[in-house]
C-alpha cells in the first residue's frame, strides 16, 4: 500500500514524522557515557595518589626505625692495623752499576711478603667488610698490590686478615734504582711504604649502614741481608664516609 498523503496543517504546512525512538534513545545515551568515563579517571587517580602516599609514609617509618636504632647502637669506626710483616724472599739486581757501584741507572727489585692484619669490631653489632686492596711502594712508585676478601666480623671480636705481597723483578730507573742499591748496600735497610683503603658497613636489624672507609698507611724497613723485617710504623689518615 502506498503511503499515507501528508495533511497540511493549519497553516498549509505539511507536517512531518517524529525521528525514530533508537535514535532518541542514543542522543540521550551519549552524555551519561562521557560522565561515567570522567569519574572512572578520576577515581583511579585518586587510589594511585592514595598508594604513592602510603608507600612513602612506610618507607619514611622503616628510615627512622633505622636511625632511632643506629643512634641507640652508637656504631663505632673498626680498627684495621698491620700487626706482623714476614720477608719470604727478597732480591736485588743492578746489571749496569759503574765502577764505583753505587751509581746504576737501571735496578730491578723482587720480593714476597706476607703481611698480618688485625680487625677489631668494638661495636654492639656486627660490620661487613668489603674486598680490600694494599699497595706497597718505594720511593712513592707502586711496586705491587694484595687484595684482602670481603668478610663479615660479629661484635666484639677480633680477627686475624693475612695478605701476601709477590713482586717479581720490577724496574726501576736512575735516581730510584740509586737510592735502592745504596739503601741495600750501605744500610742494609730498604724502605716500603703500604697504603691502602679498608672499607666496611655496620650491620644493624638486617640493614647496612652508610659506607665507612679507614685509609691505612704503614712503613715497613726490611734487611735485604736478613731477609727479615727491621722496622713497622702504622698510622690511620682517618675515617671518611
Amino acid at each position: 500500500m502506498p503511503p499515507p498523503l501528508s495533511r497540511p496543517g493549519l497553516n498549509g504546512d505539511i507536517g512531518h514524522r517524529p525521528p525514530p525512538i533508537a535514535a532518541q534513545t542514543v542522543r540521550h545515551q551519549q552524555p551519561y557515557y562521557r560522565s561515567y568515563s570522567s569519574s572512572s579517571s578520576a577515581s583511579l587517580k585518586g587510589c594511585c595518589c592514595c598508594l604513592f602516599m602510603l608507600f612513602a609514609f612506610l618507607a619514611l617509618l622503616v628510615l627512622a626505625v633505622v636511625l632511632i636504632v643506629i643512634l641507640a647502637v652508637k656504631p663505632k669506626k673498626p680498627q684495621f692495623d698491620l700487626q706482623q710483616v714476614a720477608v719470604v724472599n727478597m732480591g736485588i739486581s743492578s746489571p749496569n752499576l759503574n765502577p764505583s757501584g753505587l751509581d746504576p741507572t737501571t735496578a730491578s727489585l723482587s720480593f714476597t711478603i706476607r703481611m698480618l692484619f688485625t680487625a677489631t669490631n668494638p661495636n654492639k653489632v656486627g660490620i661487613r667488610y668489603r674486598e680490600s686492596s694494599f699497595t706497597v711502594m718505594y720511593g712513592g712508585i707502586p711496586l705491587g698490590k694484595a687484595t684482602v676478601a670481603g668478610f663479615y666480623q660479629d661484635a666484639h671480636s677480633t680477627r686475624n686478615v693475612e695478605a701476601t705481597i709477590s713482586v717479581d723483578r720490577v724496574n726501576l730507573m736512575q735516581g730510584y734504582a740509586a737510592n735502592l742499591v745504596r739503601d741495600a748496600s750501605l744500610n742494609d735497610r730498604v724502605e716500603l711504604t703500604v697504603q691502602g683503603d679498608v672499607g666496611a658497613k655496620i650491620r644493624v636489624m638486617n640493614f647496612d649502614s652508610p659506607g665507612v672507609q679507614v685509609s691505612v698507611n704503614c712503613g715497613i724497613g726490611i734487611s735485604p741481608r736478613k731477609q727479615a723485617l727491621i722496622y713497622k710504623q702504622c698510622g690511620f689518615d682517618g675515617l671518611s664516609v
